[in-house]
């Protein structure tokens, strides 16, 4: 791979970043957790408490989703420091260009992304 292209995928993973944060920032209110943002709607007693189980849980899984999505970015962001970035981690090939395009934090290429996905 380039020197531009490696250039461009740190910039757009590093966008990716900057926008992902500011989005948790807006959907949160600040620098605190999802889950202590919502802290006050889950102490609503006109609420169930089926209802605010269910959206503590929902909370907890966007807020880990989230947190995945940031780690794959760093890691992705470390592959690039490390020279390895865009070498699959399991077979070591080449992934795609269209693919970095698409999902410029990807570890595998699609043939052994299918294979961890099956199993």
């Amino acid at each position: 791979m380039t020197p531009l292209a490696l250039a461009n995928f740190k910039l757009a993973l590093l966008q990716q970043r900057a926008s992902l944060r500011d989005q948790l920032i807006q959907l949160r209110g600040g620098a605190s957790g999802r889950a202590e943002a919502s802290a006050a709607h889950f102490g609503e007693h006109e609420d169930s408490q089926a209802q605010t189980a269910t959206a503590r849980d929902l909370e907890f899984a966007l807020d880990a989703h989230e947190s995945e999505e940031l780690d794959a970015i760093d890691a992705a962001l470390t592959r690039l420091a490390a020279g390895t970035y865009g070498s699959c981690v399991d077979c070591n090939a080449a992934i795609p260009l269209a693919r970095l395009k698409a999902a410029p934090q990807a570890l595998r290429c699609i043939h052994c992304q299918e294979k961890f996905e099956k199993g």
